[in-house]
């Protein structure tokens, strides 16, 4: 499952409380006095799962100027509890601080669940008790060509007009190859086949915005080939094989305006006529101190979910120039049979193809930058397990 992505959570915590920011274009930056305080308030990210595996992310929010990711909040003890008290225990990750998961679980739709959570300090946190919702099948996935480049898109609907709050994000992930394609490496203090392809590569990375959409003004809760995201027609997703997973979330309508006030927020703010942030008032309260904020909305819902794939065999023709990011590798090295230790074993330079004279005679190699022959310097060449 997806929660908030990173970018968006990071700069999310940075708006904490009051979601104050230096307007853009203003001849003076404006730099808020916060109290300490303010900068260590709660932020619990993610959903209670109905139909599999829960997970939660603690963090703390911390000042505007600062930069890198929000300090994660470990060693809590975290639950989800329905009105009779029942638990489920939500245990944190070995490898991700601050990150907690339940079991697989199938939760009674209608039945009314919540967080709760004691933080390693001692201070306690809960949701509000919330229905659980069951999302719908996503009904299409697919895509459509323009001049610009290719839309995503969504049509989903319930029959039983129940589901009429809808929230998306997806994962997106592309192949790609690096600019030069390496038959050779410096191994065992010599010069051999390269066994290992660092040429094809994947990589991966999660939605940056909100899309939210709502049917109430409509006379049946269906959603049509709603756009999710562009993508322009040189980039580099599209160079070779791209895929997206979308998911899919019912929401109330309590839930709906948080993460719509949330849209607003994280994407609204640039220039010296948007309107300031506002206050991001969740769900979820510090039972400790019911007037210290804490930013977070935990909903109980299912999620559904599909998969797209479009291959540049399926792009109009004309479209064979990508923005790759390989533009400035051009040139090449020659490097000659008695420079070949000095300009491969400190692996600054590598191998590509061989220089042979006219007569066959093998003279020394083509070489470039690791930054424009190993494409895992941008991804993995591990072959993901869901790409066909």
């Amino acid at each position: 499952m997806r929660h908030l992505n990173s970018k968006v959570q990071s700069r999310v915590a940075r708006m904490l409380p009051w979601a104050v920011v230096a307007l853009a274009g203003c001849i003076d930056p404006f730099n808020p006095e916060l109290k300490d305080a303010d900068n260590r308030l709660l932020v619990v990210d993610g959903y209670i799962n109905a139909r599999g595996i829960s997970t939660i992310k603690l963090s703390r929010s911390f000042d505007v100027k600062a930069t890198g990711q929000p300090p994660v909040e470990a060693r809590a003890r975290v639950y989800i509890e329905d009105e009779a008290g029942s638990r489920i225990t939500l245990n944190e990750a070995a490898s991700a601080p601050g990150t907690y998961t339940s079991p697989a679980q199938t939760l009674a739709a209608g039945r009314k669940y919540r967080l709760h959570l004691f933080s390693a300090a001692g201070r306690e946190y809960a949701s509000d008790y919330t229905a659980v919702t069951i999302t719908p099948e996503i009904d299409s996935l697919g895509f459509q060509v323009a001049d610009d480049g290719v839309e995503i898109n969504v049509s989903t609907h319930d029959a039983n007009n129940q589901a009429q709050y809808y929230r998306w994000d997806f994962d997106e992930t592309w192949e790609f190859t690096s600019a030069h394609r390496s038959l050779f490496e410096w191994k065992n203090n010599q010069i051999q086949f390269r066994q290992e392809d660092i040429y094809r590569c994947w990589t991966s990375a999660p939605s940056t915005t909100i899309r939210l959409t709502n049917t109430t003004q409509l006379g049946q809760a269906v959603v049509s080939r709603l756009p999710l995201t562009t993508l322009p027609k040189r980039s580099a997703k599209l160079q070779v094989k791209y895929s997206i997973l979308v998911k899919q979330h019912a929401q109330t309508a309590e839930e709906y305006a948080y993460w719509d006030l949330l849209r607003k927020n994280t994407e609204n703010i640039g220039t010296l006529f948007d309107p300031l942030p506002s206050q991001l008032t969740g769900n979820v309260h510090d039972l400790n101190d019911p007037d210290q904020p804490v930013l977070g909305y935990v909903g109980a819902y299912s999620t559904t979910e599909k998969r797209l794939f479009i291959d540049r065999s399926e792009l109009p023709r004309p479209w064979l120039s990508f923005d790759t990011g390989y533009e400035s590798c051009q040139l090449t090295r020659d490097v000659y049979l008695r420079d070949v230790r000095g300009a491969f074993s400190s692996f600054v330079w590598l191998p590509i193809e061989g220089i042979y004279s006219a007569e066959g005679t093998l003279l020394g190699y083509t070489a470039s930058t690791p930054e424009c022959v190993d494409c895992r310097k941008r991804g993995t060449n591990v072959r993901p397990s869901f790409w066909r």
